[in-house]
């Protein structure tokens, strides 16, 4: 039995859009409380004067802290079979600290659609995004790909 696509022509036409760009400031205040929220006692992260005296030269967020600066979300529509949404993972790339201080701006791109199916779920759509954060000096600090199940 053949089944139908997932991916529409307009869907696949959707692929390498990006989204609107968001622009946060980045707080001090937000970099120590991120820091306290997941237990990480180090000193860069809530320590000015010991943040000064190491390489970076003053306070930084713990790579993980862009996981709580928002984005926007770019919604792909799917039909009324694919109404359930998994996390598939994510991948991450530093390339620059943030700091007190940074105007990030974020950018999402609609990377790809796959599909596949699964003997315990049927038909699934596999949308794969990619995310970029550059700060004000035109860095790109960090890249983030990101894959959703769709089912």
């Amino acid at each position: 039995m053949t089944t139908q696509s997932l991916i529409t022509d307009s869907m696949r036409k959707a692929i390498g859009t990006e989204s609107a760009a968001l622009t946060v400031d980045i707080e001090a205040g937000a970099i120590r409380k991120f820091a306290e929220a997941i237990e990480d006692p180090n000193p860069l992260y809530r320590d000015e004067a010991a943040a000064r005296h190491s390489r970076h030269g003053g306070i930084i967020a713990p790579p993980t802290f862009l996981r709580s600066v928002a984005t926007e979300r770019m919604e792909i529509p799917a039909g009324p079979s694919l109404e359930r949404i998994l996390d598939g993972g994510s991948e991450w790339e530093y390339f620059e600290p943030i700091r007190p201080g940074d105007r990030i701006t974020v950018v999402t791109r609609l990377v790809d659609l796959t599909e596949r199916t699964s003997k315990a779920i049927g038909q699934m759509l596999i949308v794969s995004y990619e995310t970029t954060y550059t700060n004000q000096l035109g860095q790109v600090a960090a890249r983030q790909r990101t894959a959703f199940i769709r089912y």
